[in-house]
């Protein structure tokens, strides 16, 4: 999927998130019921209309690995392509290979669309004997818990055009 094939509404900026937009982000993340921990508005690109903040998508680090987290669009701004372009821009900025957590398959099928595939929790990068907080196998342990004891329906997904 190009990203020179998708457009902003009139009135729409994507930049980088900055100071100001923390607590907007915030609650854009809340109203969607994501995981509101790990967030860091460094690492955040918004999607602004009309001086509002519609759409967010975060790229976290973590040691030899990146997730793309936090994409939420407000209910009022989806179905117009917001989604669709963020994901693009985050996949086009990332630098190391890249993974995400989603629930059910619905949303699977949507990051299908950008070349992701599903993957076990036994592919996930391996821990380094260091702090296991610092990587993506070790933020996933809690979902893979989750989706083992309640039944949850989280999908782990790979980029596979990305490094």
């Amino acid at each position: 999927m190009s990203q020179s094939n998708l457009l902003l509404p009139s009135g729409c900026v994507l930049r980088k998130a900055t100071s100001a937009d923390q607590w907007s982000i915030l609650l854009l993340v809340f109203s969607a019921k994501l995981d509101p921990t790990q967030l860091n508005w460094q690492q955040f690109w918004i999607i602004e209309c009309n001086n509002n903040l519609v759409a967010c998508g975060q790229l976290r680090s973590f040691s030899g690995a990146q997730e793309l987290g936090s994409l939420v669009v407000a209910s009022t701004w989806r179905n117009r392509g917001l989604g669709t372009l963020l994901t693009q821009h985050l996949i086009n900025t990332a630098t190391q290979p890249l993974y995400l957590e989603c629930l059910g398959h619905r949303l699977a099928k949507f990051y299908s669309r950008f070349d992701f595939v599903e993957i076990s929790f036994e592919d996930l990068p391996q821990i380094p004997r260091t702090s296991s907080l610092s990587t993506l196998k070790g933020k996933y342990k809690f979902s893979q818990l989750a989706k083992k004891l309640l039944r949850i329906p989280v999908v782990f997904m790979k980029h596979r055009g990305n490094l």
